[in-house]
């Protein structure tokens, strides 16, 4: 099971599309409970997986030191906007399996959001990175807008030569409605897709294989006849998000919803808390459902854009599911000629917080 633990609810950053900080009634920005009531909630999870999440989870690395030191017998996974990765020394960084830096694409975009000099900063951590030794995965995980160009700003990452994958997740839902997101993703977003797709095969024809997380994990779906979780992040099921109070959450995005506060860690076992929030109709009943899983468990239940928005973020990701299942034979092909490997193709082998549908 994923664990996504909150080490703080503050941030360093006043990123446009989530506005920085969480308010401390809602996620404290001090830790209120002890590492044992931690570790007794994992007990008896033979595969536990950590991941520090905040805020920006570097302003409490005193915590993530306690944690890894005291259980570690764990995968361990980070997010983190890369600004402060010099703050937690290299024989931890070393540990994690895997780390999530917060990078929009390029230069121009990342900053419009994120701030003035934070693309530098997110790439100098990664080249760090790489120069302590860091072997584990590194992701680059972006936040999708109405000025981002997906082609231009995931291949500009692929292109680094930094990361091991790419993924992105749209600004949608839970931020303002765009001034026309129905215009923008099937003139901007949809073409982009395409162009990026057949990159995505022509590279892979040449035996190389780009790590671009949502195409792996539909694909991989696919070919391995294998549904997604639903949701497939695992949201409430697979994973569970932990709140610096100890409060179980189904989804670590829902601080502020009702039906996401599944217990606390201090009171209640895991089996308590799983599976109390599930997707329902009308993802279940939806023919693509096992290559999406319903994508998001906080836009199913929350509809914070309508049906009609609903909807039309469904038929955005119908349309990525339909280039990837264009892509079934010549990847059968690829593997079958061992010009690509089937491990390489097949991602993520365990939840590391890549929700693989964006």
């Amino acid at each position: 099971m994923l664990y996504i633990v909150f080490t703080t609810g503050r941030c360093n950053l006043r990123c446009g599309y989530c506005g920085g900080s969480f308010p401390p009634n809602l996620v404290p920005w001090n830790v209120k409970y002890e590492i044992e009531d931690l570790e007794s909630f994992l007990l008896g999870d033979e595969e536990p997986i950590i991941c520090f999440y905040g805020g920006e989870p570097l302003l409490n690395t005193g915590f993530i030191r306690k944690v890894m030191n005291r259980i570690s017998d764990c995968k361990f996974i980070i997010q983190t906007n890369g600004t402060l990765v010099k703050s937690l020394d290299a024989d931890c960084w070393r540990r994690f399996d895997a780390v999530l830096l917060s990078i929009d694409g390029r230069r121009e975009v990342t900053d419009y959001y994120r701030g003035k000099g934070v693309y530098d900063k997110v790439i100098e951590a990664a080249r760090w990175l790489r120069k302590i030794g860091y072997k584990g995965d590194l992701i680059a995980r972006m936040t999708v807008t109405e000025k981002s160009d997906i082609y231009l700003d995931v291949k500009h990452l692929i292109d680094t030569g930094l990361f091991d994958h790419v993924h992105w997740q749209l600004d949608v839902v839970w931020s303002e409605r765009w001034r026309d997101f129905n215009w923008w993703w099937k003139n901007s977003y949809l073409p982009g897709l395409k162009r990026l797709v057949d990159l995505w095969v022509e590279k892979a024809e040449e035996g190389t294989l780009l790590g671009i997380v949502p195409f792996q994990g539909i694909l991989s779906a696919i070919l391995r006849g294998k549904p997604l979780d639903r949701p497939p992040c695992g949201a409430g099921g697979t994973s569970l998000s932990i709140l610096t109070d100890g409060t179980i959450l189904a989804c670590p995005i829902a601080v502020d919803a009702g039906w996401a506060r599944l217990g606390n860690i201090r009171e209640n076992g895991r089996d308590d808390v799983t599976g109390k929030v599930k997707i329902g109709d009308p993802c279940l009943s939806c023919r693509y459902v096992d290559y999406c899983g319903g994508r998001c468990l906080y836009a199913h239940v929350e509809r914070l854009w309508g049906e009609e928005g609903f909807k039309e973020i469904c038929r955005l990701t119908i349309s990525l599911i339909e280039l990837l299942l264009k892509c079934k034979e010549k990847f059968q092909e690829l593997i079958q000629n061992n010009v690509i490997k089937e491990e390489s193709l097949f991602y993520p082998l365990y939840n590391n917080s890549t929700e693989i549908i964006p």
